[in-house]
């Protein structure tokens, strides 16, 4: 068996230890290659895991697009989480429609607004959540955790791509036909917001086109960051070892 198959057997066993273990959970999907290849591992086997994503007003149309793809291609309706009306027209008429690229605090209150309060009504009332996110997206994310204990939202934080390649989620998607954003095929590995998001050059890293006004140690919309104490913050990163330590999926 090879490493790959390794690593897919470990996040199927992940996944329908989550589903059982954790119920109600939850997967955040950002509509991206890696959350793809978690949507079709949840839809296939129909796990009990609820899948959303966040609406978030300033998507490019190819983004959009995937909700009918998954539509079509599963039978399942991809529930839309969007901000809230008042609080983007505040944000609009106090500093402008694309004040983000104005500073690092003006763009950091726009994803705010737009991802961060309407993720936490999507989260709420569960007991855990999924994300995409793989160690080799960026710098921000090197310590990166299959298991986390998420303190801002009081429940479990599963990262179950920690440790897949590139070439891992491709070889998935081509391999079972799993319907993504073609904007991947022209030069866009990470997609967020359209006016936050380019096409990178050859050679550069591969989430370059977020931000890419900002510093590398900047690229974060607060999703997976919380507050401390003092004030500043910080990424959620509090490894779970109790279950590592037990023999589950590392």
């Amino acid at each position: 068996m090879s490493s790959f198959d390794h690593r897919l057997d470990d996040t199927r066993a992940l996944l329908a230890r989550i589903a059982q273990d954790f119920s109600p959970a939850v997967f955040a999907s950002s509509l991206a290659a890696e959350d793809m290849v978690l949507t079709d591992l949840i839809l296939r086997p129909k796990l009990p895991i609820r899948v959303f994503t966040l609406q978030t007003g300033r998507l490019h149309k190819e983004t959009l697009a995937v909700l009918d793809a998954v539509r079509e291609h599963y039978g399942v309706d991809i529930e839309q989480y969007k901000p809230d009306p008042v609080a983007v027209e505040h944000y609009v008429n106090t500093h402008g429609l694309n004040a983000f690229y104005e500073s690092i605090e003006l763009r950091k209150a726009c994803c705010h607004v737009r991802k961060v309060e309407p993720l936490n009504r999507a989260l709420a009332g569960n007991n855990a959540w999924i994300t995409g996110q793989r160690r080799a997206q960026s710098s921000t994310r090197n310590d990166l955790r299959v298991q986390e204990d998420d303190t801002a939202h009081d429940m479990q934080k599963f990262n179950p791509l920690a440790d897949w390649s590139e070439n891992d989620v491709w070889h998935y998607i081509r391999t079972h036909h799993v319907p993504y954003n073609v904007l991947h095929d022209r030069g866009y590995p990470s997609i967020g917001c359209e006016p936050c998001t380019r096409a990178i050059q050859p050679g550069e890293d591969i989430r370059a086109g977020r931000w890419w006004w900002e510093s590398e140690d900047q690229k974060e919309c607060g999703l997976h960051i919380v507050a401390n104490a003092d004030g500043t913050t910080r990424l959620v990163r509090a490894s779970v070892q109790a279950n590592a330590d037990a023999g589950g999926v590392k």
